[in-house]
């Protein structure tokens, strides 16, 4: 395993946070207030120990990783999840849609991030 970049964790954050407010307002939804959005440093940390653990090598040869690993989070574990608590508390569907969405493409940010800071 490979150290973990410690800058692109923190970068990969402040992106994914950054969209927030952008993508929000796209939908005409109010933009979660940044002290939440300092939680995304959990997810972008696990990001890079498991950039870490492939190995600089093989992503400099498979690039695509960075995308399909990170999108692969938000689609297998950010997306169902967010559905399964909006369903049970009843919230509307244009906001579990704007909020899962927003989860993939916060993760896609992080992974590019990653990418071009590799």
């Amino acid at each position: 395993m490979g150290p973990v970049n410690w800058l692109a964790v923190v970068l990969a954050a402040v992106a994914a946070g950054a969209l927030a407010p952008v993508w929000y307002r796209l939908w005409g939804l109010k933009a979660p207030f940044a002290g939440r959005l300092v939680a995304l440093i959990v997810p972008a940390a696990l990001m890079g120990h498991n950039f870490a653990r492939v190995g600089a090598a093989t992503l400099a040869v498979k690039p695509w990783l960075y995308a399909m690993m990170s999108g692969g989070f938000a689609l297998a574990i950010i997306l169902p999840v967010g559905f399964i608590l909006y369903g049970r508390h009843g919230l509307r569907g244009r906001e579990a849609w704007a909020d899962a969405l927003y989860g993939l493409a916060a993760f896609l940010v992080m992974g590019a991030v990653f990418w071009g800071l590799a």
